[in-house]
């Protein structure tokens, strides 16, 4: 096989099909994550009713534990907080809202949603081999983009018409960054 930047552009882009598609979904869904996100899906709400009412100032690591275990949540504590009558619990898996005036509550439970939760991840993953191949996955991305501007020969070529294209590409994400955002 010749070297070309048309061979080269393929094959990487063979190479790295599914990381681009799970990228490519993982990046739209992590954009709407406040609406839907898949490695915090709902799917449990169970009501509660604290058994006596709590002041705000009694809230405290000892109280936490205790309504750990009473409302049998098996599950590792990331933190709480009382905001006015508000007291939130946040667990890897659960969090818990409960209104100290009136001692009601609610205690969500979450899974991840299979398949596009972990797609998400990849995103967030910090583990230092994956740290490298995505680092070689960006290095690839940014072959794939320059090999491409050397495939199309003539009038649709990158320098008869491609870099308008390009440079428009370039601006647009530019904007959003230092005047939308």
């Amino acid at each position: 096989m010749k070297l070309t930047a048309r061979n080269t552009h393929r094959d990487l882009a063979y190479f790295f099909f599914g990381l681009i598609i799970a990228f490519s979904f993982s990046g739209i869904f992590l954009n709407h994550r406040q609406v839907w996100h898949p490695r915090r899906y709902t799917y449990n709400a169970q009501e509660i009713t604290l058994k006596q009412l709590v002041t705000k100032d009694s809230v405290n690591d000892k109280f936490i534990k205790a309504f750990t275990k009473e409302f049998a949540i098996d599950d590792n504590l990331r933190r709480f907080s009382v905001d006015g009558n508000n007291l939130r619990i946040s667990y890897e898996n659960n969090d818990v809202q409960v209104d100290l005036a009136t001692g009601k509550g609610k205690i969500e439970s979450y899974r991840t949603t299979p398949v596009l939760g972990q797609m998400t991840k990849l995103h967030v993953d910090t583990s230092k081999w994956w740290i490298y191949y995505s680092d070689i996955f960006g290095i690839a991305m940014l072959v794939i983009a320059f090999t491409g501007m050397f495939i199309q020969k003539g009038e649709n070529s990158f320098w008869s018409r491609g870099w308008k294209l390009a440079l428009v590409g370039i601006i647009f994400p530019l904007i959003f960054l230092f005047l939308l955002s």
